[in-house]
């Protein structure tokens, strides 16, 4: 099946966030259509204090994921992108910051991937996708841009490249730099 020339234009970008003990990591890889990487962003590790803990409560994993680390890393990115994807639920509220639509690859058995804001339900050999309850309006847009990708892109292939390419970074020693 031939590309159209919208889907040849179109970048996409991959954010995921790794959360371990040191503190939450970000990846930030920017693909054309066909998955092929243009741009690759790694965060700086952010460790939350105690009294952080406490003060920001139910909502710090959401803001330490789209605010402080998700929105840092599309913001210094070069290449603009049609549509952001991550594998992370709490990177969601970055949808609030950016002006594209944020998608959440969910897992096939999360049962908060079902509702209004669900472009595609999990099946046997999909993800479900998920966009922020506060844009019902990306479902259409990211149902469109999936419809364009169908049999050209894995969407959760792209999130293995980018943990394999930040253990690599981190013996380089690329996630200690300030």
């Amino acid at each position: 099946m031939p590309l159209s020339s919208t889907t040849a234009t179109l970048n996409l970008g991959f954010l995921t966030i790794l959360h371990e003990p040191a503190g939450y990591l970000g990846g930030y890889l920017v693909t054309n259509g066909w998955g092929r990487p243009l741009e690759f962003r790694v965060s700086t590790v952010v460790q939350p204090n105690r009294v952080q803990q406490i003060l920001y409560g139910g909502t710090l994993q959401p803001f330490i994921c789209a605010d402080l680390i998700g929105k840092t890393l599309v913001a210094k990115a070069g290449i603009p992108v049609q549509c952001i994807l991550t594998d992370r639920e709490s990177v969601l509220d970055l949808r609030q910051r950016v002006d594209v639509p944020v998608v959440w690859i969910a897992g096939s058995d999360d049962s908060a991937s079902a509702g209004r804001n669900c472009v595609r339900p999990a099946s046997r050999n999909q993800a479900a996708v998920v966009v922020h309850p506060r844009f019902p309006d990306d479902v259409r847009a990211v149902h469109d841009l999936l419809d364009g990708l169908e049999g050209c892109l894995d969407l959760a292939e792209p999130f293995l490249r980018i943990r394999e390419a930040i253990a690599e970074a981190r013996k380089m020693g690329v996630t200690n730099r300030g």
